[in-house]
């Protein structure tokens, strides 16, 4: 499961992948909660919605979006507490709970580090082979998550060594956010 955190809108997704990275979509959604509302209650619709999802799913990992520092506090702020509910939320449970960086994920997906939402949006529907792309973005990156930690357990140096094979170029830009990320 990946999960998107934000106080405006958190972003959900459970997906199934098969040995061979085949990925399929299992459910998307987003959570919104109204910025005119207190933060215990904003806190409280989120914590509500994870607890569903992950009662309703029950998934074996559950992957969040790493907060990372932006020009806006508040916004950080925001994040940051509603990424300490869903990880709570997974705790009482007994999920492990995975941190990716945007740019770990952006690499993953797409190959690029450095790709944009709409970028982001477009691999995940064609990963997931699906008709229509998932909005809003925070659906999409949801997904990507979820996509990008189920593939982080076959990727990576040692198991490139270890199988005999190379790294792929989106391997390898994922590798290398991966150290960047560690240094921080």
């Amino acid at each position: 499961m990946g999960v998107d955190p934000g106080l405006t809108r958190c972003g959900l997704a459970v997906v199934d992948i098969e040995p061979n990275r085949r990925s399929t979509l299992v459910a998307v959604g987003v959570v919104g909660t109204e910025a005119g509302r207190s933060l215990d209650e904003r806190l409280l619709v989120i914590s509500e919605a994870v607890d569903t999802w992950l009662d309703l799913h029950k998934p074996e990992v559950l992957a969040v979006e790493r907060v990372f520092s932006q020009l806006n506090v508040s916004t950080v702020m925001g994040t940051a507490q509603a990424s300490g509910v869903v990880i709570v939320a997974a705790a009482r449970r007994g999920i492990p709970v995975a941190l990716h960086t945007p740019t770990e994920v952006k690499a993953a997906v797409t190959g690029n580090g450095q790709a944009d939402k709409v970028a982001v949006t477009k691999m995940v529907t064609k990963i997931l082979r699906l008709d229509t792309p998932p909005r809003p973005a925070d659906a999409a990156d949801a997904l990507a998550l979820a996509i990008t930690h189920a593939w982080r357990r076959g990727v990576g140096q040692q198991g490139a060594a270890m199988s005999g094979g190379s790294l792929t170029p989106a391997q390898r830009l994922w590798a290398e956010a991966e150290a960047r990320a560690r240094r921080r």
